[in-house]
């Protein structure tokens, strides 16, 4: 089946966050929303198909999730990433932000510190300080050709002299896109063990790796980062279903396992709703054509931002995502400060993207484009780009 990528489906007035948000996050309600990182793409049929089949039934009641469902995600990870885990360590979660604030405030005590890895999902900083942790940054090293690595002897300082509890890890990473390589998640993984630190693995934009590259889930790459680990993910960003609340928490280490979740049965919080069960059965079982496509539309829309910039705005320079629809852009020879940045593209361009700074510091002078549109949207947005920044 060919799946239409380019229909522009009219959202406004459904309670989309991205659209009807507008208004109170960016203070207009003309600018085109290309910020909150879901598509604009409509769900394969067969996940539509499994909700309207349910809820025709008419009765609503108190749900358990089908053996179905368990296995769906363990056979998606073993076979789309070779990460294999059974149904005794594995759980059911509302939301992997939530998760985070589960793990931080399972694991942690008030003052514990939390390490961070900027520019960042910005949640991972403010989850531990609105839950009275310290959060400590290692920064990312940002390389010559515009690309990213992480500080490892960094990191390994911050373990050795701070003592964190915990470090929340983006893999892939957000807002840059990083498939952080095996070596580098192996060398994460022994210094964990070594300095007792446990680490939450966010692989949220996992399915989506893009142009040959390879996701590596963490706890899958030693033995160490199976000791260490509490993974969180859900198919929310490859199927576009965030709204269903269907993510899912993998914990190898049985010392690690059984309090936390213990903890989550005793509090009700690993109990989902059936609409979340019945959409993430259906899109691991049946979903995988849509992705492959909607991965290779995605793809072509990067490289006509990077075209884009490269032949009309060389002072916008875009860094490719290894995966996700998100790409992070260098606009720092544009010479402009935060505010005047900001002015920019919401007010001058009428476009609602998420500023670098939200990021942390180190995200200062870029912007993060979503391009999990249809291409006349993706098009018009780097339109008004242009006309913006030829008038400054």
């Amino acid at each position: 089946m060919i799946y239409n990528f380019d229909k522009v489906v009219e959202r406004r007035g459904t309670g989309s966050m991205k659209h009807d948000g507008l208004l109170a996050r960016f203070g207009r309600e003309d600018a085109l929303p290309l910020w909150v990182a879901d598509m604009d793409f409509e769900v394969c049929g067969e996940i539509t198909a499994a909700l309207k089949q349910r809820l025709d039934h008419r009765i609503y009641g108190y749900a358990i999730p089908s053996d179905g469902y368990w296995q769906s995600i363990i056979d998606w990870e073993r076979n789309m990433h070779g990460f294999n885990f059974d149904c005794n360590e594995l759980c059911y979660m509302p939301g992997v932000v939530k998760g985070i604030g589960f793990v931080v405030n399972y694991f942690t005590d008030k003052g514990d510190k939390v390490v961070i890895q900027e520019p960042v999902y910005h949640p991972f900083r403010i989850v531990p300080e609105k839950n009275g942790r310290q959060v400590v940054n290692n920064g990312l090293l940002h390389t010559g050709d515009g690309s990213y690595v992480m500080d490892l002897e960094g990191l390994e300082r911050i373990f050795k002299e701070e003592r964190p509890r915990l470090l929340i890890l983006c893999n892939p990473h957000n807002p840059i896109g990083i498939t952080w390589d095996v070596a580098t998640l192996q060398q994460v993984a022994r210094l964990a063990r070594q300095y007792g630190v446990i680490v939450i693995s966010d692989e949220i934009h996992g399915d989506l790796a893009l142009f040959g590259n390879v996701h590596h889930p963490f706890a899958a790459v030693s033995d160490d980062a199976a000791a260490v680990s509490v993974t969180l993910s859900a198919p929310s960003k490859t199927f576009n279903i965030p709204g269903l609340v269907s993510s899912w928490c993998v914990v190898k280490n049985p010392e690690l396992r059984e309090g936390f979740f213990s903890w989550l049965e005793g509090n009700e919080f690993n109990e989902p709703q059936f609409i979340s069960t019945v959409a993430t059965e259906a899109a691991y079982k049946c979903g995988s054509e849509w992705l492959d496509q909607a991965k290779a539309y995605i793809e072509r829309n990067i490289e006509f931002v990077e075209d884009f910039c490269a032949e009309r705005l060389p002072q916008v320079v875009p860094v490719r995502p290894e995966a996700s629809f998100l790409v992070w852009l260098d606009c720092t020879a544009l010479g402009l400060g935060h505010e005047q940045l900001v002015d920019l593209f919401i007010n001058k361009a009428r476009l609602a993207l998420n500023d670098g700074e939200m990021f942390g510091s180190a995200g200062a002078g870029h912007m993060r484009l979503n391009v999990a549109s249809p291409r006349r949207i993706v098009v018009e947005a780097m339109e008004r780009i242009a006309e913006a920044i030829g008038k400054i």
